[in-house]
């Protein structure tokens, strides 16, 4: 039987065990940069099967956060490179998550204080982070209104998220990239009926709807191989006020167009971010979805995320429902998350206040068991 604890072989990436690190957030990047806290940060966590580095900018226009890293200047990619050195030497695999955030941005965060940019001028009824210029201390306002991209100006992004993947490979040391596709942004925007309603080649039907994020998946694995591509999707979550009128058919597809890329991994997660795994106005058929990719012919590793625990994440591996399990928080407070699942032991508990922003504190400062 199929162990949680078990090596797996996805895509090109070999993986010493099926936990992996979720992509998280952590706003500690000032000027976009990484950091020597983010060099702590990661190699701490090296033990992990597979670490997914936070959402990282693609561009300026892709940035949506204060103090977020991002992949497009040499010294991030130099900042990205001291941090991959040392979660290899620690003996881990990271991916780098590449994002581009749409219309969940703020005109202080864009290029000369522009619009944000998304499918269409749909504005988001949500929040991001930024500074506030009097106090220098974060805080959540609400996203500035977009503007809607002229269908002229997409290949520019499609070949942003090539140069992007490559740049991580071949220059900051990543193992791999995952595209970021989930949770509302700018490729879920594009996906789902609530954001778009465009009425050109990439508005309208499924397939356009698609076209955008297929686009640049085989964009990215264009650039880097396939086997070093992932690629994360959010069927119903309502993270960033993002909705489709009906996913199950949408998802399906997209999986299926997905499958002759050879990617080394699909990650999907199951609900509403962060939040229930099932939202009874949201039904999904998650084991319909795995069956479409596997049925296209998709090899690529089954990644499930949102509020796994110790024991749902083992039934989850054995009885095939995914071959990788990713934790988000518990791995923001247990360094050594492997260790402690391997062997039953007490987690450390987060404490979400100092989720975003700030310095060491809650970052790297968390016991591992054998401290505690």
């Amino acid at each position: 039987m199929t162990s949680l604890f078990d090596p797996i072989q996805a895509g090109e990436l070999r993986l010493p065990n099926r936990i992996a690190m979720a992509p998280l957030t952590r706003n500690r990047a000032p000027q976009a940069l990484p950091n020597d806290i983010m060099v702590t940060y990661y190699a701490q966590r090296a033990s992990a099967g597979l670490l997914i580095s936070e959402g990282t900018a693609i561009s300026h226009q892709g940035q949506g956060y204060a103090h977020v890293p991002g992949l497009y200047g040499s010294e991030q990619l130099d900042g990205w490179k001291r941090v991959t050195d040392a979660v290899h030497k620690a003996g881990g695999r990271i991916v780098t998550q590449l994002w581009h955030v749409g219309r969940v941005s703020h005109t202080s965060l864009q290029p000369e204080g522009q619009a944000p940019v998304g499918p269409s001028p749909v504005a988001a009824k949500s929040k991001t982070y930024v500074i506030d210029e009097d106090s220098g201390k974060g805080q959540f306002v609400p996203t500035s209104a977009p503007r809607a991209l002229a269908q002229h100006e997409l290949p520019a992004i499609v070949h942003s998220f090539a140069v992007a993947a490559r740049n991580a490979v071949e220059t900051a040391g990543f193992d791999g990239v995952e595209l970021h596709g989930a949770n509302g942004y700018l490729l879920d925007q594009f996906l789902k009926t609530g954001a778009n309603q465009r009425d050109d080649d990439y508005g309208g039907s499924i397939e356009n709807r698609a076209r955008l994020l297929l686009e640049c998946t085989r964009a990215a694995a264009d650039a880097v191989g396939g086997g070093r591509v992932g690629i994360r999707l959010s069927p119903v979550t309502p993270a960033n006020d993002i909705a489709d009128a009906d996913p199950q058919p949408l998802f399906e597809y997209v999986v299926r167009q997905l499958a002759p890329l050879g990617l080394a991994y699909i990650h999907i997660i199951e609900g509403a971010t962060g939040g229930p795994r099932e939202l009874p106005d949201r039904p999904f058929d998650y084991a319909a979805l795995k069956s479409a990719y596997r049925e296209a012919g998709g090899q690529g590793a089954w990644m499930v995320n949102n509020g796994y625990d110790r024991d749902m994440a083992l039934r989850a591996v054995e009885n095939g429902h995914a071959d990788i399990v990713a934790f988000g928080k518990a791995f923001i407070s247990n360094p050594d998350l492997v260790h402690r699942l391997r062997d039953d032991l007490p987690l450390n508990p987060w404490n979400s206040s100092l989720f975003y922003g700030g310095g060491a504190e809650g970052y790297i400062d968390y016991p591992f068991a054998r401290q505690a």
